[in-house]
């Protein structure tokens, strides 16, 4: 066994913890990926997961809602625990000013080169891969997850750290530290095959909305197609400007490349004829409108195909957008979610937002291991 998923809803955290440490009694372990409801100190917990499990590296980060096989939680604490034969080796680096060092991502590579002793140009996207989370009040994905694509051919998945809801503070946790307007960089070199799954429950109108004027770093958009932007994406919809809050959950906007399901921009706001965003949005994106599916269904399909390229499929790291999670909660059908992952090891969590291939929204980014 290369993956083993545990849990523990206890609210103290020593309780907790030592709660996790016995379902590892029989298990060895090198690396703990864990996510953790902030409703737990965040340095209080990250100095007990050092200390209780010693000889292991910990990290992970805070939540909106934990995802351990065949359960949706709250207020809990899920962890992946990688057996020493999981990896042939791993690094992980901290960036903990991600707002104003601009050369972070470089000197965190710089570490990964050293290291791996090869050059993060030169690794083979087959047998290394990256797993990336980040401060989810930071407004800085965008920035980090494109820096490292600038970079290195090796694909980094993953999502923006939560708070249950409160926006006020998320945690990445690494080194027995908590840090704040952080990322957490960790690269892999797995013993098995791995592939990397991003799923979405929309599809495309055949309505596009180009976007005209921008203000990129308050993810603001001002005009579509030369229109103020509420008036245009209202009149793609069909619908009053006045009732436009009451559609944009499951009509969101959706940056279609070829070969790709849309990459899902989420409207976070209405406000007067602007419209502000969970994600930039660039000046000149054309973008398709979107009409939302079923993320069951989806869900199921996309597992499915991707068990069928990779039978065996041996544990899943899942980050999954809190608005879906929300919207799952809405139709009471967390259950059902959670029953797709009861038979795979699998560990995730509620994030603010979602990594491949950049910044996205609505969206599943999973790892999976062969």
């Amino acid at each position: 066994m290369n993956f083993k998923s545990i849990y523990s809803t206890q609210s103290n955290i020593q309780q907790a913890v030592q709660e996790l440490k016995q379902q590892l009694d029989d298990f060895e372990t090198n690396l703990i990926l864990f996510f953790a409801s902030p409703a737990y100190e965040p340095l209080e917990l990250s100095a007990e997961m050092r200390q209780v499990f010693e000889n292991t590296a910990t990290m992970g980060c805070t939540s909106s809602g934990e995802i351990v096989s065949g359960k949706m939680l709250d207020q809990s604490i899920v962890a992946m625990a990688f057996s020493p034969g999981a990896t042939k080796d791993f690094k992980a680096e901290v960036i903990t000013d991600i707002r104003t060092d601009e050369q972070a991502v470089t000197k965190a590579f710089a570490s990964f080169e050293q290291h791996f002793n090869t050059p993060m140009s030169d690794m083979d996207p087959t047998q290394y891969v990256g797993i990336v989370m980040i401060d989810g009040l930071s407004g800085c994905e965008e920035v980090i997850n494109e820096k490292i694509g600038d970079k290195t051919n090796v694909m980094f998945v993953g999502g923006s750290a939560g708070d249950d809801m409160q926006f006020k503070e998320t945690y990445m946790y690494a080194n027995g530290q908590a840090y704040q307007e952080a990322a957490l960089l960790l690269l892999l070199k797995p013993t098995m095959a791995f592939d990397i799954l991003k799923t979405q429950s929309f599809r495309e109108s055949g309505k596009v909305l180009t976007v005209t004027e921008t203000n990129e770093m308050q993810r603001e958009v001002v005009s579509f197609n030369g229109q103020p932007a509420a008036e245009a994406y209202a009149e793609a919809l069909g619908v009053d400007k006045e009732t436009l809050a009451d559609h944009v959950f499951k009509n969101p906007l959706g940056l279609v490349l070829a070969g790709e399901a849309p990459f899902v921009r989420s409207p976070r706001i209405v406000e007067d004829k602007k419209m502000y965003f969970h994600c930039n949005v660039r000046q000149g994106m054309d973008l398709s409108l979107l009409h939302s599916t079923d993320i069951i269904e989806d869900t199921r399909k996309a597992l499915e195909d991707k068990f069928k390229a990779m039978p065996h499929v041996s544990g899943i790291l899942n980050f999954n957008c809190i608005l879906r999670t929300l919207d799952l909660k809405g139709q009471g059908r967390t259950q059902e979610y959670a029953d797709l992952f009861k038979d795979t090891t699998t560990v995730g969590l509620s994030t603010y937002g979602e990594s491949y291939i950049g910044h996205i929204n609505q969206t599943a980014t999973m790892l999976l291991f062969a």
